[in-house]
């Protein structure tokens, strides 16, 4: 805690009040975005929000690490097994039908098992690819409120 005036961790694998000032939940639910002043966030499930009937297969993680090299972008609608990126020459396909909603910048360096994408089934939720979600805004709200707690 020593690195800074203010310490703020988001999510799971740190200590409110030993590793860091302040933890912010991130895991949904009702206490999505709350400050923790001792203890820690709930662990990661590893499950990925249910959307239109979709949970971890929408996620897509990068087979090998290497250098990922997009082929398409965010807010094109993809096929299953559509070819969305390559990593060292190996394609990555589309998991299902959908919207890329999310992908890794071009050229980014990328680990194996890393989540380097992520396609929302719903085709009318193009403005979601370039807007802020409900579970951003709320823990950036965790966020200033432990800095207003803090005295910043």
């Amino acid at each position: 805690m020593s690195m800074s005036k203010l310490t703020i961790a988001l999510g799971p694998g740190f200590e409110a009040g030993v590793d860091v000032d302040y933890v912010i939940e991130t895991m949904r639910g009702h206490n999505l975005g709350r400050v923790i002043e001792k203890g820690f966030a709930l662990k990661n499930t590893g499950v990925p929000g249910l959307i239109a009937g979709k949970s971890g297969e929408r996620v897509i993680h990068s087979p090998e690490s290497g250098v990922i090299k997009n082929i398409k972008q965010i807010g094109d609608i993809v096929k299953a097994d559509d070819i969305i990126a390559t990593v060292n020459n190996f394609n990555i396909r589309a998991s299902i039908d959908g919207l890329l909603r999310g992908l890794i910048r071009d050229g980014y360096e990328v680990f194996k098992g890393m989540k380097i994408a992520d396609i929302d089934p719903r085709l009318d939720e193009y403005e979601n690819c370039f807007t802020i979600s409900d579970k951003a805004k709320s823990i950036a709200g965790g966020v200033l409120e432990a800095m207003f707690m803090h005295g910043f």
